[in-house]
């Protein structure tokens, strides 16, 4: 049962700006009037996406684990994820192009399917945002130890990570101009980091040949080596996924149903060759695998930076890395608070009219933003009851990003079978089928790896975390759904993909493989606001 609006055709694209009340037109036939500024550049909302990302967090977060769980073969996790998360990234861009509405996965899984299906994905992808906000911050402790010079523990590293949450929370109520500032810095400073300290790594540093990348120099142990590479693949799961974000902020970019398809795919494209190159450089840099393995070197970045840039070129190289963290962290909060105010808006959670207010001074939404600093300090600071934290709350938070993933690809896949014709700029036409079922494969694979337990040492809750943690928040949320009925409030649209009107045929869809030919037209139109273009 559908209970909209229509979802009207989306307008031509004549390489330049679309005008902000066409934008506005828009989006009120979708049912919403946006409070958001739309000063976010083509350029921005990629590197928004980029630092969300994150190929240095996402290599230096998991390396030394994935390394010593699967050895140097763990670099080809990166090969197969990212091309199982780009087929994802299609279907989002094809779904983003016709619905063009802040929040991202929430929206999308109402529109092609309806309430219920809406709220429950939009309350996992929540969660599982807030608790990757933490991961990040936690992850990012080590580093700052390396840098200021003193040891690392469990209670630096937590009290680290709630330094760095608090200035990534101080930088997001800067506004979207602040913010797309940042993300642009960010985006710079971890391209040129990246380039920069690889190069030397493999020019200066190399100890290892390509051919250690089909060793596994006995990770596996009394295992099959497929047992240890399905472990050490969490790093490849853990990289690709930021995407989305371009899509949380679709209210703060102009002609948002042509520039955010392009900046979702560029960062799958730039972010996964960023990251292949990083962690390729770190893995040829290593000396003694044997010693990562064993447990003897637990920290083979650093001792790499170390080797190659001495101890002060290595607090500098760590400099760039913790740039990266922050930039990753305040990404992420953007696309939390986003979602949270969208979901709010359309009063689908508990302290909604808070949550939804607007900040007309900060163009923000305050209690949103206060949220998503909250909820992860709390994570960050129970970490401590919890063995190997880190790597538990990082699978937690990519099965909930991998579930709401799927619940948006599932959706897509109904909608289509049931007669949903896209009528956005960006069309994937006769890909339709097999892109959409290829990223469904991909996603139910990738989650049962996420959830296979791995320390049998520990207790069986802990050694079941992440599949108790994520059975704990579909049940809670299921139970809050049947009560309450959060989905049966407002009457923001839900369930119209299959009333959209075809697209005229004056209107030329955007084909997969041209995508990238819009660049010299929105390099033009981003010249005139002082921003360039991210080259496909």
């Amino acid at each position: 049962m559908t209970d909209a609006t229509q979802s009207p055709p989306a307008p031509a694209d004549t390489g330049a700006d679309t005008p902000a009340d066409a934008d506005a037109q828009r989006l009120a036939a979708l049912g919403y009037q946006s409070e958001f500024k739309r000063d976010m550049s083509l350029w921005a909302n990629f590197s928004l996406g980029f630092t969300y990302l994150s190929p240095v967090v996402g290599v230096y977060t998991l390396f030394a684990a994935s390394l010593a769980a699967g050895g140097p073969p763990m670099f080809w996790a990166f090969v197969i994820a990212g091309v199982g998360q780009l087929l994802v990234a299609l279907v989002f861009s094809e779904v983003v192009a016709e619905f063009p509405v802040a929040g991202g996965v929430y929206p999308w899984a109402r529109r092609l399917w309806g309430r219920k299906w809406g709220w429950m994905t939009g309350w996992i992808y929540l969660l599982a945002l807030l608790s990757t906000i933490s991961a990040v911050a936690y992850g990012a402790g080590p580093y700052v130890a390396a840098v200021f010079g003193f040891t690392s523990s469990t209670t630096t590293t937590i009290l680290c990570a709630l330094a760095l949450l608090a200035l990534a929370t101080l930088i997001n109520f800067g506004g979207t101009k602040v913010l797309s500032t940042v993300a642009v810095f960010g985006f710079v400073a971890e391209i040129v980091g990246a380039v920069v300290v690889g190069a030397w790594l493999l020019i200066a540093n190399r100890h290892q040949g390509l051919g250690v990348l089909f060793h596994g120099f006995g990770s596996q142990g009394t295992h099959s080596y497929l047992y240890a590479f399905a472990a050490a693949s969490l790093i490849g799961v853990f990289q690709y996924y930021g995407f989305e974000a371009c899509g949380d902020v679709a209210e703060e970019v102009p002609n948002p149903g042509r520039r955010i398809p392009t900046s979702m795919r560029r960062t799958i494209y730039i972010g996964g060759a960023a990251a292949l190159a990083v962690c390729l450089a770190l893995i040829l840099s290593v000396s003694d695998f044997g010693a990562v393995i064993s447990g003897k070197d637990a920290d083979p970045v650093t001792t790499v930076l170390t080797d190659a840039f001495g101890t002060g070129g290595a607090r500098a190289v760590l400099v760039i890395v913790l740039l990266s963290f922050i930039s990753c962290a305040m990404s992420l909060q953007a696309a939390a608070s986003r979602l949270t105010y969208s979901f709010a808006r359309d009063r689908m959670i508990v302290g909604s009219r808070v949550l939804a207010a607007f900040s007309e001074r900060l163009r923000v939404p305050p209690y949103a933003l206060l949220l998503a600093a909250v909820v992860p300090g709390l994570i960050i600071v129970g970490s401590t009851y919890s063995a190997d934290a880190l790597v538990k709350i990082i699978s937690f938070s990519t099965l909930g990003i991998y579930v709401a993933f799927q619940m948006v690809v599932l959706a897509s896949l109904r909608a289509r079978l049931r007669g949903w014709r896209p009528s956005g700029e960006y069309r994937l036409e006769r890909w339709g089928y097999p892109v959409t079922i290829g990223a469904l494969v991909y996603g139910v694979v990738s989650l049962v790896n996420i959830c296979w337990p791995r320390t049998p040492g520990t207790p069986w809750y802990d050694n079941y975390i992440v599949l108790v943690s994520g059975v704990v928040v579909v049940g809670v949320g299921a139970v809050y759904m049947a009560v309450a009925k959060p989905h049966e409030r407002g009457d923001a649209p839900a369930g119209d993909a299959l009333a959209a009107p075809e697209l005229g045929p004056e209107v030329e869809p955007e084909p997969e493989v041209a995508a990238e030919g819009e660049v010299e037209a929105e390099a033009e139109a981003d010249s005139d606001s002082g921003s360039a273009p991210a080259s496909a």
